[in-house]
């Protein structure tokens, strides 16, 4: 028989993005040991459908046991998280998700906690709390990040873009570029200067603040490993590549960026 539930605490918040965006986030559980890597350390898919996902997830810290995780959608308004195994197993999360326009949405989350020792109750949903309010800290700012990307996408005449003197630009490297209406950073590969996308194919992830690591960057969301060369996908294993990217022409002493 289940052990009673009970109710340690109800965390309400507006979020400053779309219902749709906000559904995206519900249902990508790739990104959690990515953007929620101080909370999660790993995950898992176990299984995944219209109805949700399950996952086995290692939670933070790093000598944690894991957890198995299922969400389950149930209406268009309304999903919710249970624990089914290791830590906290039978703990239900229920998320109520009201629309205010098309870039807010009202959350409400329920936190349902089974076997809750006498006088325990305000302690655990405090820590619930506060983790969720981060967690959604960390989501809406991904959320707002990808609707200003779906936004303002675009293509523009691809001129020739001067970046003035090479020693002084070399002092400035890293640095974004708008190239034919789409940005770039132009970095250092040993002694030479290349373009690459500061969006990531997959989901419009930011990559103008990744190192460059063995010629590569890695989308901070996701994981996405892209060559900085060639654009190539190279974690994990597909076909994704970063937009095509122009290359940098060093003449007189000075640099610009030209179309391929």
């Amino acid at each position: 028989m289940a052990s009673p539930l009970t109710r340690v605490a109800v965390y309400e918040r507006p979020v400053q993005a779309g219902l749709e965006r906000v559904w995206e986030n519900v249902r990508d559980w790739e990104h959690l040991p990515w953007l929620h890597s101080g909370s999660f350390r790993s995950i898992a898919l176990v299984e995944e459908a219209g109805w949700g996902w399950k996952a086995r997830i290692g939670l933070r810290p790093e000598a944690g046991p894991e957890i198995l995780l299922e969400l389950v959608i149930e209406s268009d308004r309304r999903y919710v998280s249970r624990t089914l195994e290791g830590a906290g197993a039978g703990t239900e999360i229920w998320t109520t998700l009201e629309p205010r326009g098309a870039d807010r949405t009202d959350v409400r989350v329920e936190f349902l906690v089974p076997d809750v020792p006498e006088g325990a109750a305000d302690r655990i949903g405090e820590g619930y709390t506060a983790l969720y309010a981060q967690l959604w800290d960390e989501d809406e700012e991904m959320m707002q990040w990808r609707s200003q990307q779906l936004a303002s996408r675009g293509v523009a005449p691809a001129v020739p873009v001067d970046l003035g003197p090479l020693g002084a630009l070399r002092a400035q490297l890293p640095r974004v570029v708008e190239f034919g209406g789409r940005p770039f950073r132009i970095v250092a590969d040993g002694e030479d200067l290349l373009a690459h996308s500061v969006l990531c194919p997959h989901m419009l992830g930011p990559l103008d603040g990744c190192a460059v690591e063995d010629g590569a960057v890695a989308c901070p969301w996701h994981g996405y490993r892209f060559d900085v060369r060639s654009g190539r996908q190279l974690a994990p294993e597909g076909r994704l590549r970063l937009a095509p990217a122009p290359r940098v022409v060093i003449e007189a002493g000075r640099a610009r960026l030209e179309a391929r």
